[in-house]
């Protein structure tokens, strides 16, 4: 039961809540599955208009928005109303009108049209508006509404007002035609820009090769996996969720997905062992949250990222993997203090599935992810004549090519252990065909929250609102760079509470790194720059992007929103407020991390000379992470005064500085704190 109101969590988060029944239930079927083979043609080919191909992948996800997520909650979960076919009928029409006149909109008209394409424009912005209700909450659509509202008012715009102080000086108004021009003429800073451009064309295939993994059996192996190897020691339970959801992480930058794939078994079970409902279900917020900063797929917002920077998704690969290892390392810590606190232990290993077993029953799964990481990073399989690694879209293309081969090989090989290999085959093709359903579904929040924030880019490019917002940013943090850091922080997560990741990240770059970066400048931060083909990138603007990116990864797990949170309580049977405030708290390391790599590049691998001393940055930080959870939680080797507290925080900010002599120093007030705990307080008996 508990694990079905965690489906139906993600279903209305991911797949929508509406299940059509009869022709309308086939439609929807082949309405997903044409996207996806669609999304895999326009991939392979590489020569489609950039236009045509953000405005078929816009009209399928509105194709699909209208016909799944319902009005309300008190709408029908079965059946399409008349007024939402005719929202589909227009939303799907003015998509697709862009894509039969690509050629009027780009060339002949020159990004300023004609009464057919603004009423046409008119209409997609509308519905686009009225899909992000439906598909990811009021939040963001709301937040757009108000751009565009600040967009069209000023003396000279429609609404005829003169808004007060900075507001007022920013521009004078712009016209509903002129907005439109902005928004739906042009592929540049518009509904058709950057964002729905990453999600179209090259975030689509990773999460289609993560929903066809899954659906082969992976997120189960990986669980079972990792319940072998850690199962058994203390807090067994909650480290092997925590490295299962690394592993699921690899394959899905869906923290709610996460949460309902591994946490039906892993929640369970953590609660067996003896942790509480709420910890049991932070603690599989927390490490499924994570996932989306785990590579090689993470969540979209790291593709926009790479994006924006202008930096090859790759190298966003190799920056982010220390920080990953050290986000997953320091839950482990946590875990472990928490199961040192209750005084737990691990599984019988009587209980646990064993090792080699489950190593050789899923191996196959992991040469797949060898195989797209060798395509990412090092070589080309394919063409003759190109060297060096493939696109991200195309290695993730390939890669969902070898893993149908290696899905229909396995079905094959169970039925002919059965011996019936037509049945194998029949299941084979059943799990494509539903992975191909499920990733699209999966797209549709993503596709509508990138159009979305194409109108908040817009906004801002017209009115010029991002100096505003500099400007205010620098008066309230007094000109002080840590201080706009923790505004910017505030606002992040504040954002987190009604929106997701992706969009939060897009809002964020868009209005809030421009600012810190040039307060950040201005604070002396000039770690230099790192060229990129042709490109060159500050390295300080790579940081406060991964800042950016990380505060956004707390969404799910931020309340009094947290869905993640909200799946994992109805696993648990425990309080979703409570269980949110816990994962939040949990999350907090992923806060501490954010900083350290705004003040210490090398965090990101940026500028490391050798490996010994990136083994020091690893296991400094990493030490530095732990004595922050041993602050926040109040345990190490028993129950830590809160003096001890304050001096083990001390400690942490001095190993996650940069600098041998503030590593020294921290170390040293870490085990001057746990020798005085250890030898001479003794161990404190614990109320659990």
């Amino acid at each position: 039961m508990e694990a079905d109101k965690a489906q139906l969590i993600l279903e209305e988060v991911e797949f929508g809540s509406r299940k059509p029944q009869g022709w309308v239930r086939w439609l929807v079927l082949g309405l997903a599955v044409g996207w996806s083979l669609f999304q895999m043609y326009a991939t392979y080919v590489g020569t489609l208009n950039d236009l045509i191909w953000r405005a078929t992948h816009l009209a399928f996800a509105f194709a699909l928005v209208f016909l799944v997520y319902p009005f309300s909650k008190r709408s029908s979960k079965s059946r399409v109303p008349w007024f939402d076919w005719v929202l589909w009928a227009v939303a799907v029409g003015s998509a697709l009108y862009a894509v039969f006149e690509y050629r009027g909109i780009l060339e002949e008209r020159g990004g300023f049209g004609n009464p057919t394409d603004i009423l046409v424009a008119s209409c997609a912005v509308v519905m686009l508006l009225l899909a992000a209700w439906r598909a990811i909450g009021p939040a963001m659509p709301i937040i757009a509404g108000l751009f565009m509202l600040f967009a069209l008012s000023g003396p000279a715009g429609l609404i005829k007002v003169e808004l007060p102080g900075i507001l007022g000086e920013l521009h004078a108004g712009a016209t509903w035609r002129s907005l439109m021009n902005q928004l739906f003429m042009n592929t540049n800073d518009s509904i058709w820009g950057t964002p729905i451009a990453v999600s179209a064309e090259t975030v689509f295939v990773f999460v289609l090769f993560g929903a066809i993994l899954d659906r082969a059996g992976a997120g189960q192996f990986f669980t079972d996996l990792a319940y072998s190897l850690l199962g058994g020691v203390r807090g067994g339970p909650a480290k092997a969720s925590i490295i299962a959801s690394a592993l699921n992480g690899i394959v899905s930058g869906s923290s709610v997905s996460n949460v309902v794939t591994g946490g039906n078994f892993t929640i369970s079970t953590m609660i067996r062992a003896g942790y509480t409902r709420e910890k049991a279900g932070a603690i599989e917020v927390a490490s499924s949250s994570n996932g989306q900063l785990m590579p090689p797929v993470m969540g979209a917002a790291a593709f926009i990222m790479a994006d924006l920077l202008g930096v090859p998704y790759p190298q966003i690969i190799i920056f982010a993997i220390l920080p990953a290892i050290l986000a997953y390392g320091s839950l482990l810590v946590v875990a472990d203090l928490e199961a040192a606190k209750l005084g737990l232990r691990g599984m019988p290993r009587s209980e646990l599935p064993d090792f080699g077993k489950t190593l050789r029953g899923g191996l196959h799964y992991l040469l797949v992810l060898g195989f797209l990481l060798y395509c990412l990073l090092f070589d080309n399989p394919f063409r003759a004549g190109i060297n060096g690694p493939l696109t991200p879209n195309t290695s993730a293309l390939y890669t969902v090519f070898v893993l149908i081969l290696v899905v229909l090989a396995q079905e094959l090989y169970r039925g002919w252990r059965r011996g019936d290999l037509l049945l194998g085959l029949r299941s084979g093709a059943q799990m494509i065909i539903d992975g191909l359903e499920s990733g699209a579904r999966n797209m549709v929040g993503i596709a509508i929250a990138t159009a979305v924030a194409g109108i908040i880019v817009g906004v801002v490019l017209i009115t010029n609102v991002g100096t505003g917002l500099a400007d205010i940013m620098r008066t309230l943090s007094f000109g002080n760079f840590i201080g706009a850091l923790v505004l910017a922080q505030l606002i992040s997560l504040f954002l987190g509470m009604g929106v997701p990741t992706t969009a939060n990240y897009v809002i964020m770059a868009t209005l809030i790194v421009p600012t810190l970066f040039k307060l950040g400048s201005e604070a002396g931060l000039n770690y230099g720059s790192l060229t990129f083909g042709t490109n060159e990138v500050a390295i300080l603007l790579i940081c406060i992007n991964f800042f950016s990116f990380y505060f956004g990864i707390m969404a799910d797990s931020t309340p009094p929103v947290a869905l993640a949170a909200y799946a994992a309580a109805a696993i648990s049977k425990g309080d979703p407020f409570k269980t949110g405030v816990q994962g939040f708290i949990y999350e907090l390391r992923t806060a501490l991390l954010a900083y350290m790599i705004v003040f210490d590049p090398k965090i990101l691998l940026i500028g490391v000379g050798s490996f010994g001393e990136g083994a020091w940055i690893a296991v400094t930080a990493l030490l530095g992470m732990t004595a922050f959870a041993v602050a926040t939680m109040g345990y190490l080797s028993g129950n830590v005064p809160w003096l001890l507290r304050l001096v083990m925080l001390a400690a942490a900010l001095l190993l996650v500085s940069s600098g041998y002599v503030s590593d020294f120093i921290g170390i040293a007030l870490f085990a001057a704190v746990y020798a005085w705990q250890r030898f001479v307080l003794g161990r404190k008996p614990v109320q659990t």
